[in-house]
């Protein structure tokens, strides 16, 4: 089994806001590639289906994201998955917005939820798939940016990086991690992403 998890913050209240960027790949995948129905499991919204040869589980945690975790650590006690298994997708602010970013390993770079799922698994050593969400312009706070709804042009832009996670998410599956980074790492800007630069 391998499992795919999506980082976000639960609630109507965060749906539409760039933190939720993990969240909004696992529910592309589940509609690529028509997955089980979304049952409350391990401190998140859990579905499993097969992607390809494989069998999949999808997880939201549902905890907030500074205690994601929590939400990883108890699927991996139940569930037949080891680190080899594990891909996390999140957003990150240190990217242009809409530009994918895949790494076999490394740490948190302040991304709280993160941080917590290295703390609650004892390792940094787990793929992973940043979509890059931009800084805030002008005085606006890293806080406000990551939790305020985006608007019609964000949205654009970032439904195209969603697709394109998805897509690197089921390479990953299908080839391994390394030929996701050649493709999808390497990428040029997207044909929204050029009429914003």
């Amino acid at each position: 089994m391998r499992l795919i998890v999506g980082l976000g913050n639960p609630g109507s209240r965060y749906g539409d806001t760039p933190h939720n960027a993990g969240f909004w790949v696992c529910d592309r995948l589940s509609e690529r590639h028509s997955l089980g129905a979304e049952t409350k499991k391990f401190k998140a919204l859990f579905r499993r289906g097969r992607i390809g040869a494989h069998d999949v589980a999808l997880l939201k945690p549902q905890t907030y994201m500074n205690l994601s975790g929590e939400s990883v650590e108890e699927a991996f006690r139940y569930l037949p998955v080891g680190l080899a298994d594990l891909l996390v997708i999140y957003d990150e602010m240190d990217l242009p917005q809409g530009q994918l970013r895949i790494r076999p390993n490394g740490g948190h770079g302040g991304h709280n939820g993160m941080r917590s799922i290295i703390e609650h698994l004892g390792t940094k050593d787990f793929a992973r798939i940043r979509l890059g969400v931009g800084r805030p312009a002008g005085k606006r706070s890293a806080t406000d940016h990551l939790l305020s709804r985006v608007d019609e042009d964000q949205r654009k832009r970032l439904k195209e990086a969603v697709d394109r996670a998805a897509e690197a998410a089921e390479m990953i599956l299908e080839q391994g991690v390394e030929s996701a980074m050649n493709r999808f790492n390497a990428a040029p800007a997207t044909h929204a992403e050029k009429e914003t630069s």
